[in-house]
C-alpha cells in the first residue's frame, strides 16, 4: 500500500497567544526538547512511512530551520524523504490566490500527491501530541473499501463542542459528522487524522468541494453523504495542545509518576533535532524534586514539578514551581517563577516575582485562554529586578525591562512592547 502523509502545520495558534508570536503552532517547544510537529513526524517514520510532505503557512521559519532535511527522522532521502510545501499564489491575478484552510492547503498541493503516485494519502494535523501507528488504520481502510477513513476517540459529553463529533452505524460507517456541535448525542471525536483514497480527494477537491476551505467544517460532512466515509478508533493518549491550559496540562502531565505519554518508550521514539550540550549540572545547593531536566541546564537554585528546556540557568536563591520553562532562559538569584510558561530566551530579574498571589482574575484581552492563574511571558521578554507579576499575566514577546509600566503588574493584565 503506497503512502503520502500530509502534515497540516499551518496554523496560526491563536490559543496559544504569545507562544505562537513568533512560529507556528507545530513549530512551539513541548516536552522540555522536543517540538509539537516531533510526534506526527515520528509516528509516520515509525509507522514506516517515508513519503512526507510538511504544509507549512504562518511564520514557517522556525519550522522550516527544526525539520531542514529530515535528519533526525530518517527523512533525507533521495526518494521520498520529508518535503516543506510553502504556500505560494496560484493563478495572478484572480481574487482569492491564497490558502485559507486545511482543503484549501491541500487543494494547492494536489500536484504534489499525483506526482507520488500514492494510493492513498494520510492528512495530519501538525499541532496534537500522541503516539500512534497508522499502519492499523491504513489496513481498516483497505479492508473496509473506505473511500475515506476518519480516526475518532470518545470524549467527555462536556468537550464534544471542542471536535467534530461523528456518529456511525454497527460497522463503522459514518452517518453523520457535526463540526463543533454546542448539543450531540455522540460522543465520538475526529482527531484530525484522515486516510483519503487518492483518486477521490483530488475529484473532490477539484470537483463537487472545489469552493470548501476547511477538511473538517466542509469537506468530510460532504462526503459522508455520498462516499464511503468509515470511523477508525484510537483508544491512546492524544492531546489537542490548541490551548494555554491544554498545553501546560500536556507538558505537566509528563511528570506524573507513570505519564499517560511515555517518552521514553524505546519500541516508539520520538525522534527531534537535538542541539549539542553538556549534561544537566547541578549545585551544591540544588534542591529538584519531579521535574523534567534537559541537557544544558544548570540548576542552582529549587526547581521543583517543573519541565525546564535546554540551557535554563537556575540561579542560586531562585525557585521555580510547577512552570515550563524553554530554552536559555535564565532565572536570576533570588527570583521566584511559579505557575508560568517562560517562552525561550528570557531573563528573569534578581527578586522579580513571575506568577504571584492568589488573586485569579482571568485576562482582560483573553478571559477564555487565560483563567487558570497561568502567567505566559514571551519570547526574549526581560523581566526587570524586582517586578512582581501577577496571575493570568501576558507579556508579549520582546519586552524589555524599561516597557514595564509598573514594578507591579496585577492579575489579569497584560505588558506590550
Amino acid at each position: 500500500m503506497s503512502v503520502l502523509a500530509m502534515i497540516l502545520a499551518g496554523g496560526t495558534g491563536p490559543g496559544l497567544h504569545v507562544l505562537t508570536a513568533t512560529r507556528a503552532e507545530p513549530a512551539v517547544p513541548f516536552g522540555g526538547k522536543y517540538r509539537i510537529i516531533d510526534f506526527p513526524l515520528s509516528n509516520c517514520v515509525n509507522s514506516d512511512i517515508y513519503n512526507v510532505a510538511v504544509l507549512t503557512q504562518y511564520m514557517p521559519r522556525t519550522l522550516n530551520d527544526h525539520i531542514g532535511a529530515g535528519k533526525p527522522w530518517d527523512l533525507d532521502r533521495a526518494e521520498g524523504g520529508v518535503r516543506l510545501l510553502q504556500p505560494y499564489q496560484s493563478q495572478p491575478g484572480v481574487e482569492c490566490s491564497w490558502q485559507e484552510g486545511s482543503a484549501d492547503a491541500v487543494r494547492f498541493n494536489l500536484d504534489v500527491v499525483r506526482e507520488s503516485r500514492a494510493e492513498h494519502v494520510l492528512i495530519l494535523a501538525g499541532n496534537h501530541i500522541y503516539k500512534m501507528d497508522y499502519r492499523p488504520m491504513l489496513e481498516f481502510h483497505r479492508l473496509r473499501r473506505a473511500d475515506v477513513t476518519v480516526a475518532v476517540r470518545a470524549v467527555s459529553p462536556h468537550q464534544t463542542h471542542r471536535f467534530g463529533m461523528v456518529a456511525t452505524d454497527t460497522d463503522g460507517r459514518i452517518t453523520r459528522f457535526e463540526e463543533k456541535p454546542r448539543r450531540t448525542r455522540s460522543t465520538l471525536a475526529s482527531m484530525g487524522i484522515y486516510v483519503f483514497n487518492a483518486d477521490v480527494l483530488g475529484d473532490w477537491l477539484e470537483g463537487p468541494g472545489r469552493d470548501h476551505r476547511h477538511l473538517g467544517g466542509e469537506t468530510i460532512p460532504s462526503l459522508v453523504q455520498r462516499k464511503r466515509v468509515y470511523a477508525y478508533t484510537f483508544e491512546g493518549y492524544w492531546a489537542n495542545v490548541g490551548t494555554v491550559p491544554a498545553y501546560y496540562e500536556a507538558n505537566m502531565g509528563l511528570l506524573a509518576d507513570i505519564p499517560a505519554l511515555d517518552l521514553s518508550d524505546p519500541r516508539w521514539v520520538i525522534h527531534t533535532r537535538s542541539e549539542q550540550r553538556p549534561p544537566v549540572y547541578l549545585g551544591a545547593e540544588a534542591c529538584v524534586a519531579g521535574n523534567l531536566l534537559c541537557d544544558g541546564a544548570r540548576i542552582e537554585g529549587c526547581v521543583l514539578r517543573s519541565v525546564i528546556g535546554p540551557g535554563v540557568v537556575v540561579a542560586a536563591g531562585a525557585e521555580v514551581r510547577d512552570s515550563i520553562i524553554m530554552n536559555d532562559t535564565v532565572i536570576s538569584p533570588g527570583a521566584v517563577v511559579d505557575r508560568a510558561i517562560v517562552d525561550k530566551e528570557v531573563i528573569i530579574g534578581e527578586g522579580a516575582r513571575v506568577g504571584f498571589g492568589d488573586d485569579n482574575t482571568p485576562n482582560a484581552a483573553l478571559p477564555e485562554v487565560l483563567n487558570t492563574g497561568i502567567t505566559l511571558v514571551g519570547k526574549r521578554v526581560r523581566v526587570p529586578a524586582g517586578a512582581v507579576l501577577g496571575r493570568n499575566v501576558v507579556v508579549r514577546p520582546g519586552v524589555a525591562a524599561e516597557d514595564f509600566p509598573a514594578d507591579e503588574i496585577p492579575s489579569g493584565t497584560s505588558v506590550q512592547p
